[in-house]
């Protein structure tokens, strides 16, 4: 039993909420730079938010579509195991990416009670910003890399650059709000300090951290951002300047024009040789998906069945891109169509919509909701972000976070009108 000094905290409400902000506090914090200690911080911050939880008030919030649908959505990874033809551990295994899914409701209710959601934002921010900063001394001085050698990347001191250039995106973008408002503000200190950060992430996404998924998916955040805040005037001076920068940095960039001469060359060599490129993997990996779909379109092939159905395929091809053996498809829409058929494509379309829906209005977290949805949904033609560890947490934390935040404000308003 607590000795009766600590007793009067260990049920007190107020205590347990601080503790459980400081321990998401500490995941985004780690987020960018760790895989372990996020996997550390988030169980510690469900235990403390699970000790006061008022569980009527949660089992309301379960009916909500934005807490059921992605929660059956991890339940059909769940059943979907019945039916695979995997083995077990390749069962479980799929079913752990969807798991993290099942912290959203978490997320929603307390950050519906906490007032220090941004704080966690700011936190994120603060760690992309040093990561940030850490990449040019690493793209300096490539001994300064975390990586074992042979597995070094230029500018990339921990993890790699796909998840990198997603952190350093959306932190970009998401500035573009808050930098807007001051200078309608007349704070314009504070707005060039934003907005030289903002340059900093595009600048080094540039020059170090070339991704061909960034390069398709900032357009669109910024074209969402512009039709959504600003006057159409201004949406065209911008995007005519930002045309004109884009431009610059192409010419100037070694990186960029790497990156995009590569995708013409590389469909070619796929096409012409069979070569196993970047883009000829891809489009293997989608043309036989869609076979793997076609043969069970309804339920799927199974939880896990990914990586055997792919097997089959490439048994008695030759080392080239044919013969190409993976268990993601590079593609959200047909890696779960694999597995869970139209069924668990439904559920996935349903869960970023009802997220959508959730971040309407105006406000700096709804824009913040909001372009995490966005990023992900375009960003998962090229990947599995769902799935993947740093983009998976990117959008429970960022969803779940701001859409606690949103759900506050919306009560309070509510409250307001009704008094």
């Amino acid at each position: 039993m607590p000795r009766p000094g600590i007793r009067r905290y260990w049920r007190d409400r107020a205590t347990w909420m601080t503790i459980a902000d400081i321990f998401a506090i500490l995941a985004a914090l780690t987020l960018p730079w760790s895989t372990s200690l996020p996997s550390i911080f988030v169980p510690c911050w469900l235990g403390a938010v699970a000790w006061v939880t008022d569980w009527r008030a949660f089992g309301r919030l379960l009916k909500q579509p934005i807490c059921y649908v992605p929660v059956a959505f991890a339940g059909l990874a769940v059943i979907g195991t019945l039916w695979s033809g995997a083995t077990w551990s390749a069962r479980l295994w799929s079913v752990g990416p969807l798991l993290k899914l099942l912290v959203l409701p978490g997320l929603f209710y307390h950050f519906e009670r906490s007032k220090r959601g941004m704080w966690v934002f700011i936190a994120f921010l603060v760690s992309c910003t040093l990561l940030m900063l850490v990449s040019w001394l690493v793209l300096i001085d490539p001994g300064l890399s975390l990586k074992p050698p042979g597995q070094q990347e230029r500018g990339i001191f921990v993890k790699n650059y796909i998840d990198q250039s997603q952190e350093f995106a959306l932190c970009a973008v998401a500035l573009a709000y808050p930098i807007i408002r001051l200078l309608q503000a007349n704070r314009l200190w504070l707005a060039a300090l934003l907005v030289a950060l903002a340059l900093g992430f595009l600048i080094n996404m540039s020059f170090v951290i070339v991704s061909r998924t960034a390069m398709v998916t900032i357009p669109v955040m910024i074209a969402v951002f512009a039709l959504l805040h600003l006057k159409w005037r201004t949406s065209l001076m911008i995007a005519c300047g930002l045309l004109v920068l884009a431009g610059l940095a192409f010419f100037v960039s070694p990186q960029l024009q790497q990156r995009a001469d590569s995708i013409v060359s590389e469909y070619r060599v796929y096409k012409q040789q069979n070569v196993a490129s970047s883009v000829g993997l891809r489009l293997e990996y989608w043309r036989k998906s869609l076979q793997f779909i076609a043969a069970a379109p309804v339920f799927g092939n199974g939880t896990g069945s990914t990586l055997g159905l792919f097997q089959k395929a490439a048994s008695g091809k030759s080392t080239a891109a044919t013969a190409q053996v993976i268990r993601n498809p590079h593609n959200q829409t047909l890696a779960v169509a694999v597995q869970w058929g139209v069924a668990g494509v439904i559920l996935l379309y349903a869960m970023w919509f009802v997220h959508l829906r959730l971040f309407r209005g105006e406000g700096l977290v709804v824009w913040i909701g909001l372009l995490v949805v966005v990023q992900n949904i375009f960003t998962s033609l090229l990947n599995s972000h769902i799935f993947d560890f740093h983009e998976g947490w990117m959008y429970v934390l960022g969803v779940g976070i701001a859409g606690g935040m949103v759900r506050a404000e919306r009560q309070r308003s509510t409250s307001t009108e009704q008094a």
